[in-house]
């Protein structure tokens, strides 16, 4: 059947997450003196911080932590790291870092030629496990926001990817079908397998060229490629 729905994640796949995120924490770094705190570097404290959050989101995948706690908590764990136990900074933190992060813009290379050629072509959605507040903005201030019909969050569908729930959701309010669509994201677990499991073909997008023990439908370096093979 003819493709007519692609499905796109959102962080690490268009917007480019660990470019804007590593600017955030280095200006909350400078913002709440934490040199002055005892970390003596910036870089230090994200390094810390990104390996914690990492933790903290995979808890909150499999439910284990509220998204009202995970704000705070990969905050409170980093500095606890470094010897600072202070609730109330880490709290400040948290909220900053959610309130800051997405209003910045940059994306991944190659991101608007590519959404740019397929919006004559096909329906373009987005799914993302990021807090619904949050992904708008970034969806909004980065210029994202005309190229989707339908941008679903797992707060809206009450799930999370990879689970079947979240992915049929999505299909439902696209008005589109497992045979017609194609999943695009960087997680080979989350995005790909999730897809995989309800019948959608996926395209992996692999910039780093991790090694996977897993069959792909496709899989991709740069954004670019995508367009080769929708042609």
């Amino acid at each position: 059947m003819e493709i007519k729905h692609l499905f796109f994640d959102l962080d690490r796949t268009l917007w480019d997450f660990e470019t804007n995120s590593f600017n955030e924490l280095i200006s909350l770094y400078h913002c709440h003196n934490l040199h002055q705190k005892g970390i003596s570097l910036a870089e230090e404290f994200v390094k810390v911080y990104k390996k914690i959050n990492e933790k903290c989101w995979e808890r909150y995948r499999s439910n284990q932590l509220s998204k009202e706690n995970l704000r705070f908590e990969r905050f409170k764990e980093t500095l606890e790291y470094f010897g600072i136990y202070n609730l109330e900074l880490s709290i400040k933190m948290g909220n900053d870092y959610v309130k800051n992060s997405p209003y910045r813009t940059i994306l991944i290379p190659n991101t608007i030629e590519l959404l740019t050629e397929l919006q004559h072509n096909y329906q373009l959605h987005i799914i993302t496990n990021g807090f619904q507040e949050v992904q708008h903005i970034k969806i909004d201030q980065s210029g994202l926001s005309k190229f989707f019909k339908i941008v679903v969050t797992s707060e809206m569908a009450g799930a999370k990817k990879p689970s079947p729930l979240i992915f049929n959701y999505a299909l439902e309010k696209a008005g589109a079908t497992v045979q017609n669509s194609v999943m695009i994201g960087d997680d080979l677990n989350t995005d790909i397998q999730g897809a995989l499991k309800v019948g959608m073909k996926a395209i992996y997008f692999n910039p780093d060229q991790k090694s996977k023990n897993t069959n792909v439908w496709k899989e991709v370096s740069s954004l670019t490629e995508i367009i080769n093979i929708l042609r």
